[in-house]
């Protein structure tokens, strides 16, 4: 497959950005509706756009993903994220940067390219599809043992 500059088979990686927001013992989540991931629930976020800061893109994401308002906090958690086909081509290949973030105001509600949005315990988790790389920022930032 030819590489193209859309988010599948991309000519280079892409800038991810989500942000952590944990209120009440419960951390928001998204159950995704579109690659990578799709059907995973994860920290919602969604791709930078030229000219806009990372927290604003965190801001502006979670705001579309899920109708939640929120205070970008700092960076908390970066990793890569690279997916390969059958082929062994490069399907995805993001660096994604999460922000702790507060809540400000809202009801979440699945929107965007999001399926589902949802307030999740720890115990949650468990019963749940996760992104792995979801478990693994939640992990490091002491929310899951």
């Amino acid at each position: 497959m030819e590489r193209q500059s859309g988010k599948a088979y991309p000519m280079e990686p892409r800038v991810g950005v989500g942000a952590i927001i944990i209120r009440n013992g419960k951390v928001l989540l998204v159950k995704r509706g579109a690659e990578p991931s799709k059907g995973l629930w994860a920290i919602p976020g969604g791709t930078l756009k030229l000219g806009e800061t990372m927290r604003e893109c965190a801001a502006r994401e979670i705001l579309e993903e899920t109708g939640v308002t929120i205070n970008v906090g700092e960076c908390v958690y970066v990793f890569d994220f690279i997916e390969y086909d059958d082929e062994k081509k490069i399907k995805f290949h993001f660096v994604i940067v999460d922000f702790a973030a507060e809540y400000v105001a809202g009801v979440p509600e699945g929107a965007d390219d999001a399926l589902e949005a949802r307030w999740l315990s720890a115990e949650d988790l468990h019963e749940l599809p996760v992104a792995r790389n979801t478990i693994n920022a939640l992990t490091s930032l002491g929310f899951l043992k």
